[in-house]
């Protein structure tokens, strides 16, 4: 499992044409081979962070060939982004825990 990890801060002109951007590639995302799940999160001051989880590297290089997502790149570097860091990290272990509807009656 491969887990990318992506803060950052929206400048101003990042408008209606980011929203609509950002839903149409988590759609595509979403329908790629090898996509896991993703959650996004946003903190008081602003700071974004979105977790995205791949099977593996290879589905990873795919995403990140994508033309459409390449394209959205540049354009997020240009004008929706005041900054942003990537992190991509291999799990080497993972643990679940859920408590039952029993468990709780």
């Amino acid at each position: 499992m491969i887990v990318v990890l992506f803060r950052s801060r929206l400048t101003g002109s990042a408008g209606e044409d980011y929203v609509a951007t950002d839903a149409h590639l988590a759609e595509r995302a979403r329908a790629a081979p090898g996509f896991v799940d993703v959650k996004a999160y946003t903190a008081e001051d602003g700071e974004r962070l979105t977790i995205v989880r791949w099977r593996d590297l290879e589905t990873l290089r795919k995403w990140r060939e994508d033309p459409e997502h390449r394209a959205a790149q540049a354009t997020g570097r240009a004008r929706w982004y005041e900054y942003y860091e990537l992190e991509v990290a291999e799990v080497v272990r993972e643990s679940h825990f859920a408590h039952s509807a029993a468990v709780e009656a």
